[in-house]
């Protein structure tokens, strides 16, 4: 296969590189980061109560190590995709994969519940390495007259092998649970977060930052405080119920702090948050998809693994599975978001850019609506998360690349990066909403602490099926021309 041409100057980027030639391998170097991230994403949910046995604290307190995460998640995708834009996206990845590679080893060296706390939290940086990549890849194929359509293409390829890692983690650490210690287990993530520091320095090119200016720190301290404080509300309402006065006065005052945060941002030429590129045709209905998507995404995973282990002689529902089927479910639903992802090319090709979109969406809704009817077999449950994985997976994938491709070059990390944040907060609202409905005559943790009541559930699955068929109308919204039709599938040289 002939190299192709160099790529014209001054593309969009100001600088003349070649776009295409040796795509694969940092394309290649970026997979390795997205097994890391798989590993993260799926190896320790298997362990979570022998985690909690290891640190000597009821099972119960795992839920702060989610929230921790979530708010750091939540929190440092806006500065660390401005910073990308700034000094590079390659350094940014180099920093957050450190902060990451030191929550892990935190973990794995925890003496005891507030250490592994906040190593579980420094571990929220892992979020922005998704956006950041897809950042590098639009900006290394900037000229080629093919940047959507390999853009979208090397996401599909980088959330397949995320997708495929989840599993091979979740079985590699059920595996090894009984073989080894704690420490030694909890080290192997880390030891792969590590490695991938010297993957990204070695394989990826360290390109200068397109934007100017310098960080917005009034503009981060009020996101902060407007998202900490909404954050902080929902999880006090997960712990003490909707009754909490308290819990509400956050999320209002949160709310409230969003007012001078918008009025801020648009007073300055470079803001850390731009909320008028926020407000376009082409980026509300992909930022407000990734929001609604975050829903069932993030908020709805264990609500169906505890509907999946209730016994139906005790509660008169649930599926009485073992955790054995548990992680088959889980298995079956990450394979069908790989599936989704390595499919994306073709249905864009198929249905155009947007047209995948919305039925991708529309598939996620079948999904959980398929659960309000069909919940009393596990064939039933392997069917809807197949339909609903199939959906989900190919969302990962384009959501950040549709939001790149619908901003300017020195905003697209900024972009992507809000694809992931948006998505983030959209589950935190989600587990909060569902633990409300959960919790309404028991308790979310589980037979235990009380049954929740079937109408929990089933709030559960309507909210994540209206929110995907909310998401599918946005997109509907979206201008065509933001999100181009697929017309060919060059393969990665």
């Amino acid at each position: 296969m002939s190299a192709p041409a160099p790529a014209p100057t001054g593309s969009g980027s100001g600088s003349g590189i070649r776009p295409v030639h040796g795509l694969a391998a940092v394309v290649g170097f970026l997979v390795c980061v997205e097994i890391a991230s798989g590993v993260l994403q799926g190896y320790y949910t298997p362990i979570y109560p022998d985690i909690a046995a290891h640190l000597s604290i009821p099972e119960g307190d795992v839920n702060w190590f989610e929230a921790a995460q979530l708010i750091v998640s939540a929190l440092c995708v806006p500065l660390l995709a401005r910073l990308g834009d700034l000094v590079g996206h390659k350094k940014v990845l180099l920093l957050s994969t450190a902060v990451t590679a030191l929550g892990s080893w935190m973990l794995a060296l925890a003496p005891g519940f507030t250490t592994f706390l906040i190593g579980w939290a420094l571990q929220g940086a892992y979020v922005v390495w998704l956006p950041l990549e897809i950042a590098i890849i639009h900006r290394r194929t900037a000229g080629s007259g093919r940047q959507t359509v390999l853009t979208r293409r090397a996401a599909g390829v980088l959330v397949g092998a995320l997708e495929l890692a989840v599993i091979v983690a979740a079985l590699t650490s059920g595996a090894l649970v009984e073989a080894t210690s704690m420490t030694v287990l909890l080290m192997l993530p880390a030891i792969v977060v590590t490695a991938c520091l010297a993957l990204i320095w070695w394989g990826v090119e360290d390109l200068p930052g397109e934007s100017s200016g310098g960080i917005d720190w009034t503009g981060l301290a009020l996101v902060t405080a407007a998202l900490g404080l909404v954050m902080a509300g929902l999880v006090v309402v997960r712990l003490d119920g909707p009754g909490s006065v308290v819990a509400w006065m956050l999320v209002l005052l949160g709310l409230a702090t969003l007012v001078p945060f918008v009025r801020w941002e648009n007073s300055l030429a470079e803001p850390l948050v731009d909320v008028r590129l926020l407000a376009t045709r082409a980026q509300w209905p992909v930022q407000l998809t990734a929001f609604l998507f975050g829903m069932s995404v993030l908020g709805a995973q264990i609500p169906l693994s505890t509907f999946a282990q209730t016994d139906p002689a005790v509660a008169g529902y649930g599926l009485g599975a073992s955790a054995g089927f548990v992680s088959t479910l889980i298995g079956v639903y990450v394979v069908f978001l790989a599936i989704g992802a390595f499919t994306l090319p073709l249905t864009s090709r198929l249905l155009g850019a947007r047209g995948a979109l919305v039925a991708s969406s529309v598939l996620v809704a079948v999904g959980y609506g398929l659960w309000l009817v069909f919940h009393d077999t596990t064939g039933q449950a392997l069917l809807n998360m197949a339909v609903a994985g199939l959906g989900s997976g190919a969302l990962v994938a384009a959501l950040p690349a549709t939001a790149a491709a619908a901003a300017p070059a020195h905003r697209t990390g900024f972009a992507t990066g809000m694809t992931n944040a948006t998505k983030t907060v959209g589950g935190a609202i989600a587990s909060a909403i569902f633990a409300i409905a959960l919790t309404a005559t028991g308790s979310l943790d589980g037979p235990d602490e009380g049954q929740a009541p079937m109408s929990g559930y089933l709030t559960v699955w309507a909210v994540c099926a209206v929110a995907a068929l909310l998401a599918a109308l946005a997109l509907l919204m979206m201008p065509r021309e933001a999100a181009p039709d697929l017309t060919e599938e060059p393969a990665l040289r």
